[in-house]
């Protein structure tokens, strides 16, 4: 079994490879999620917008580790960032998951006229009241991240992010890096695009490994940042897995660093402005 990295932080412990549960539904996800548990998995996402906490949380059931040996990670989604709304989707998640905590719980995207304090203050009684361990965002770009922090409402644990190989997020990076806050990158392999660049797979033949792996080991080299790759066939999480081994050098990094860096793949209409 390949040891996963563990990314600590002064809010969280998290192992750095997780897996990702976005499409996956019904038996499916469950036998995914069971599955993925017995191959060494310990970090799950979900989100009550995904439509499978039940799924994840008998999948959970199935696997056969301890509850507090596993990360579990859940989100609200947007339209719900009113405090009573944060408040009775922190306890519809818990109750389908069939758990009496979350590790994490995040707002899933930032709502465009949301009142930013009121939903931190929001995120605070949760993690009072002992539904979740930590909390934090997702898709929050730099300076609203920053207001976050500089509400002082809450500490921020986590902010999850598209992150891939064509997508910087070295300023939000930086940012995260200083206050302490795990990064998070979702579509960690950009839908799959990078297994035909040829980039990707000259390094990928060059270690005897996939394309998907070397974006994978891209992201684990980088301090502070954790992946979640969905993958519902046993194959495919055992390969996500093992990428925690890869070791890139100097020349395939640098060959990394010069592909485009601009390539967005995750951004519907209520996406909040990203270069700010």
């Amino acid at each position: 079994m390949t040891a996963v990295p563990v990314l600590e932080t002064p809010h969280l412990r998290l192992p750095r490879l997780g897996l990702g549960t976005w499409e996956l539904r019904g038996e499916a996800c469950a036998s995914a999620v069971a599955g993925a548990i017995g191959l060494g998995y310990r970090h799950l996402d979900t989100a009550e917008m995904y439509g499978n906490e039940d799924a994840v949380g008998q999948g959970i059931a199935r696997g056969g580790v301890a509850r507090r040996d596993l990360f579990l990670t859940s989100k609200v989604w947007w339209t719900n960032l009113l405090p009573d709304g944060i408040r009775r989707g922190a306890e519809a998640s818990l109750r389908r998951l069939g758990t009496e905590y979350l590790d994490l719980y995040l707002v899933h995207w930032p709502a465009p006229a949301m009142d930013l304090d009121a939903v931190l203050r929001a995120m605070a009684a949760v993690k009072a009241a002992g539904q979740a361990r930590a909390v934090g965002v997702a898709n929050f770009p730099t300076s609203l991240l920053r207001r976050a922090l500089e509400s002082g409402m809450v500490p921020i644990a986590c902010n999850q992010v598209e992150y891939h190989v064509y997508l910087s997020q070295a300023p939000l990076l930086d940012l995260c890096r200083r206050e302490g806050i795990a990064l998070t990158a979702y579509t960690p392999i950009a839908k799959g695009q990078v297994t035909a660049d040829p980039v990707m797979r000259r390094i990928a033949a060059k270690h005897g490994a996939s394309p998907i792996q070397v974006a994978l080991a891209w992201l684990l080299a980088q301090p502070g940042v954790a992946a979640i790759p969905k993958s519902g066939r046993a194959e495919g999480q055992r390969a996500n897995l093992e990428a925690a081994a890869l070791r890139l050098d100097a020349e395939d990094l640098a060959a990394i660093a010069a592909l485009p860096k601009d390539r967005r793949l995750v951004n519907p209409s209520f996406a909040p402005p990203w270069d700010r």
